[in-house]
């Protein structure tokens, strides 16, 4: 029989009121609190970096493909290049590219009601795949295309119809600034559609149409493009693949990613990274600490009983044992405890998503929940082996007990 093992769970398990028992429950609480909160930290900054990640490449791609104009702000209309079949091949062959779209953007004032506000028209093609769009379209549906002509129809943000207070349905004037022109060219565009996206800089700045409507108001022909954006599989390989996409390139193009078009809003998601491990940092200490002091007020308060031990012929390890066992318990009591209650507040949240936020400084409405179980796994070993380690230091204090004192601690 292991006899250490035997006297720790004799001791965690006994029920009798004591304030040793008032400090065991107290030492799994503070273990239950810090797994859980390591565990919604975690899933809370998962989710935050996955939903804002594919806002963000949802709407625009992974990389932006166009004319190298390194002084151009992100939102400032592009120089024409001409679609090239080769390039796009060239772009298509590499397995972790999902799509490859042509687009143009103009800027424009919107006019309805007797209210104007400034957007940049997005023109694409009849083959966007507006289906990766759907969870922003909050009303209406995406564009139609017809074979002749342009299409007459725009989509505009919620943001851009609450500003001129139009709806689903309605009719629009779009005034296009024409370098070297007076006057504006005007069109009469009908909203077919209304999305949000959540991010401000997406929903107070775009509206999204058809590419040949831009091609003619700048006298381009069917060739000619403001770039191409290029959807892949995995957002970690953008940057080995723009790099890549850049040595291919005609002279005069460049490659770039959504992370150096928007640094601001990655750099936001990156800070999230850094409280994370800050947090983590903090609820580990408060766990060890908690511990220590448990184990050593156990230690003291079992001062008789380790005499008694020592007495009989019991060496100093085995009875550094019973306590590492007894530890090692509590531990494990506080790591279940907080895995009950990180992973149970994580999924009533992906159900409920009773955690709501402002959307205008978070980019979501309610906080977005993501385990991964590695990590759950990592928290849990982490844990328990940190909490081991450590437990050798208050067990020390039990080696230094004289047998002669002990027997007569009160």
């Amino acid at each position: 029989m292991n006899t250490p093992l035997f006297i720790a769970r004799r001791i965690a398990l006994n029920r009798d009121p004591s304030f040793s028992r008032f400090i065991i429950r107290l030492a799994i609480a503070a273990t239950t609190i810090s797994v859980a909160a390591m565990i919604l930290s975690l899933a809370f900054i998962n989710g935050f970096q996955k939903v804002i990640s594919e806002k963000v490449f949802s709407f625009w791609g992974h990389i932006r493909i166009q004319h190298f104009e390194p002084f151009k702000v992100s939102i400032a209309e592009e120089s024409p290049i001409r679609k090239n079949d080769s390039i796009e091949q060239n772009i298509r062959v590499f397995s972790q590219v999902d799509d490859v779209q042509a687009f143009a953007t103009k800027s424009a004032i919107l006019n309805a009601n007797a209210t104007i506000e400034g957007v940049l028209f997005k023109g694409v093609g009849s083959g966007y795949p507006f289906a990766r769009l759907d969870g922003f379209l909050k009303k209406g549906r995406w564009l139609r295309f017809p074979d002749s002509s342009y299409s007459s129809e725009i989509v505009i943000s919620s943001h851009i119809a609450d500003q001129i207070g139009i709806d689903v349905g309605q009719d629009l004037l779009i005034y296009f600034i024409q370098p070297g022109e007076e006057k504006p060219r005007t069109r009469k565009l009908k909203v077919c559609g209304i999305f949000k996206t959540g991010i401000d800089v997406y929903d107070r700045t775009f509206a999204m149409g058809d590419i040949r409507l831009i091609q003619r108001l700048n006298d381009w022909s069917a060739e000619q493009i403001g770039g191409y954006e290029v959807m892949l599989n995995d957002y970690r390989d953008m940057d080995m693949l723009s790099s890549v996409f850049y040595q291919t390139l005609p002279g005069g193009w460049d490659s770039r990613t959504m992370q150096e078009i928007y640094p601001e809003i990655f750099d936001w998601l990156n800070l999230q990274n850094t409280n994370k491990y800050i947090l983590i940092a903090v609820m580990t200490a408060v766990a060890l600490i908690n511990l220590i002091t448990c184990l050593i007020i156990l230690v003291l308060e079992r001062t008789r009983m380790i005499g008694v031990l020592k007495a009989v012929g019991t060496g100093n390890w085995k009875i550094q044992q019973i306590f590492l066992f007894y530890g090692s318990i509590i531990t494990l009591w506080g790591i279940v405890g907080g895995l009950v209650l990180g992973l149970g507040i994580s999924w009533l949240q992906k159900r409920s998503g009773f955690i709501r936020l402002n959307e205008e400084a978070y980019y979501v409405d309610r906080a977005p929940v993501e385990l991964v179980w590695w990590q759950v796994g990592a928290v849990v070993a982490g844990t328990f082996l940190f909490c081991f380690l450590v437990l050798f230091i208050p067990s020390l204090v039990s080696r230094r007990i004289s047998p002669s004192r002990a027997v007569q601690f009160r």
